[in-house]
């Protein structure tokens, strides 16, 4: 072979191995990506999992990622516009005749009616795409109940100003309030029942249901509207506390600052169920250097102020539920 030809062979060889180290480069930076996006994605979508696992067969969920973030140890390594925006995530249900229904487990009846039957964390998705996890009720009445308070230890405190009652506060599976916000977006997607069940430090229990039960918006100070009473004890709630705004301790209003709660608040409550966690039940002004009766308070079952119930629980579900027989 001539020194000429063995010189061009080189060169060429060169070349190629040039490329293929280019196309390699690029292969590795593609991977690198779809490795940024599947671990986001794993970490947004964790808690659905429980969800879509009991979705019905004939039922597919489709994910259509639209952009995600990358996790913080590989954003200096990425090109800028891979790190531009947060993941958005579509969840559909692919029909026999090529349509597609949206399908995001909105509340726990939706998640009851694709086969959830176990009380428990779940994650329900509201528009405008509110990823929550709510605790879910799938003993009482039926099932289906999305718990929204709850009241059993005094171990969270309620005593909380207007941000926190509108974002929530605590764990789902323990004592918790979900949010004013997401209360309002929880209960406007549809026509819903209120349900609260009532514990006093005798082992008592009762219940009040409405039939019909939301708030408004943050613009109209989260609104009260509810009615169509019935239970096993008498309304203290429904009746006064109607069409009233919520109030917090920081917003200036008597009654939440002496009653040191955040609540649908009248002239100031025959119902304050946000109220101090009073272990044993009764409590009185002067041994508790109070101003007025601050305890969880529902008037009628010991017609007092004074005593403060050992558990709550505040729940919703859609007007029209039906459970389910079992075959």
């Amino acid at each position: 072979m001539r020194y000429q030809d063995s010189i061009t062979i080189n060169s060429t060889f060169n070349q190629r191995l040039h490329l293929l180290e280019l196309h390699h480069s690029e292969a590795d930076t593609l991977l690198h990506v779809h490795s940024a996006l599947l671990y986001e994605l794993q970490a947004q979508l964790r808690n659905l999992s429980a969800s879509v696992q009991h979705m019905n067969r004939d039922k597919g969920c489709t994910i259509n990622i639209i952009r995600a973030m990358p996790p913080l140890g590989m954003r200096d390594t990425l090109p800028p516009v891979l790190h531009a925006a947060p993941l958005t995530v579509s969840l559909s249900v692919s029909l026999s005749d090529g349509r597609f229904l949206s399908f995001c487990p909105s509340d726990c009846a939706s998640l009851y009616h694709n086969g959830v039957r176990h009380s428990g964390v779940y994650t329900v998705i509201m528009f405008p795409g509110t990823i929550l996890p709510v605790y879910c009720d799938m003993d009482t009445e039926g099932g289906g109940w999305t718990v929204f308070q709850r009241r059993r230890d005094g171990s969270v405190n309620f005593n909380r100003g207007w941000l926190e009652y509108r974002d929530g506060f605590g764990e789902a599976r323990g004592e918790h309030w979900l949010g004013n916000q997401h209360l309002h977006l929880l209960s406007n997607q549809g026509h819903y029942s209120l349900r609260i069940d009532l514990q006093d430090w005798s082992h008592v229990h009762r219940y009040a249901l409405y039939q019909s039960f939301r708030i408004d918006n943050e613009e109209n100070d989260y609104r009260l509207h509810v009615s169509g009473f019935s239970g096993t004890v008498e309304d203290s709630f429904g009746w006064y506390h109607d069409q009233h705004g919520f109030s917090t301790p920081d917003t200036g209003n008597i009654c939440a600052e002496i009653s040191h709660a955040g609540w649908w608040f009248h002239q100031c409550f025959y119902a304050n169920l946000n109220g101090v966690y009073y272990k044993g039940g009764r409590y009185s002004l002067k041994a508790n250097n109070l101003l007025g009766p601050d305890g969880i308070v529902w008037f009628s079952w010991r017609d007092s102020d004074f005593y403060s119930m050992k558990a709550v629980t505040m729940m919703i579900r859609p007007r029209n539920f039906r459970p389910r027989l079992s075959p």
